[in-house]
């Protein structure tokens, strides 16, 4: 807790140096497009009260804010999605599911909170939208709101599991990670910026590159074995390779988020420019990051 603390105090002056930087830096190179930095500094300064309140208070405060953090990430989810009136019951239902994940989180019931969505909600998600509504447009809209459900709710509900696999380490790891996965994404789009030449993937997310994941892969890996000491239990080996591991699967989930859109939105410019500075593009990467961190911690530790 101690440890923990004196993190996000040194968080906090670290942010506020950042955004200060950001102001100036804005105004002395116009030419530069740094509004994604600014929204992204913008979301930290939202995590950093969130994880405030999370490591001076307990895990359920905690649990209670992802699970409004995974509410209005599915929201926005489904304002991509052209809906017809036979997919509101459908959305209903899937909103329905976000707080008994979060309650098998809260009874530490792990067999129901790990197929509760993969599994039962995926099978009987498509009864909605089968009883008294026609077939047309049935595949897109299920599978849709399957994929939302599974990155906005399944994938961020790992965040608040942390704590209760591990009360002693809970708040450091979800720190550590939170931390390495928004450094990874900066770290590309910055890079991208000033050196990217070599898109990824040029018709979903411009600031994707080639030269951005590196950079971000190397400094990424470098501070998580620089913070790994103070903020979790892991060896010197696990300290590198999750660097390496946050890296690489928030690169996927902001890759995967970033063509979701992209295919939802066709046609529709104006809400795809809107939601580039939505909170949605802001946690894509926690999607993928959190569930793999925490299950590759969970097969090789014990404290989990």
């Amino acid at each position: 807790m101690d440890r923990s603390l004196f993190t996000l105090v040194l968080i906090f002056a670290a942010l506020s140096v950042i955004h200060g930087l950001y102001l100036v830096v804005s105004r002395l190179q116009k030419d530069k497009d740094y509004t994604g930095i600014g929204f992204r500094i913008k979301t930290w300064w939202g995590m950093l009260f969130i994880f405030c309140l999370a490591t001076l208070s307990n895990s359920v405060v905690s649990l209670l804010s992802l699970m409004v953090l995974s509410f209005f990430a599915l929201k926005e989810y489904f304002s991509m999605i052209r809906t017809r009136k036979a997919d509101r019951r459908l959305f209903l239902w899937a909103y329905l599911s976000i707080p008994l994940q979060f309650y098998w989180v809260y009874i530490e019931w792990y067999g129901m909170f790990i197929v509760f969505i993969p599994v039962y909600v995926f099978l009987l998600l498509p009864l909605p939208r089968l009883i008294n509504k026609g077939t047309l447009g049935f595949l897109r809209s299920v599978s849709a709101t399957q994929w939302g459900l599974m990155l906005m709710v399944f994938g961020l509900s790992h965040l608040a599991y942390f704590q209760f696999a591990t009360p002693e380490y809970g708040a450091g790891l979800v720190l550590f990670l939170v931390v390495l996965t928004q450094l990874n994404d900066a770290v590309h789009y910055l890079a991208s910026i000033y050196f990217g030449r070599h898109r990824i993937v040029p018709t979903a997310n411009p600031h994707l590159t080639w030269e951005g994941f590196v950079c971000a892969f190397v400094v990424t890996t470098a501070v998580s074995y620089l913070m790994y000491p103070h903020l979790t239990p892991l060896n010197p080996v696990f300290g590198y390779l999750s660097g390496m591991l946050v890296s690489l699967s928030g690169f996927f989930g902001s890759l995967t988020v970033s063509v979701l859109k992209r295919d939802l939105l066709i046609g529709d410019d104006d809400k795809f420019a809107a939601l580039q500075t939505s909170y949605l593009s802001r946690i894509d990467s926690l999607t993928y990051t959190a569930p793999v961190f925490f299950h590759v911690i969970r097969y090789y530790f014990d404290f989990m």
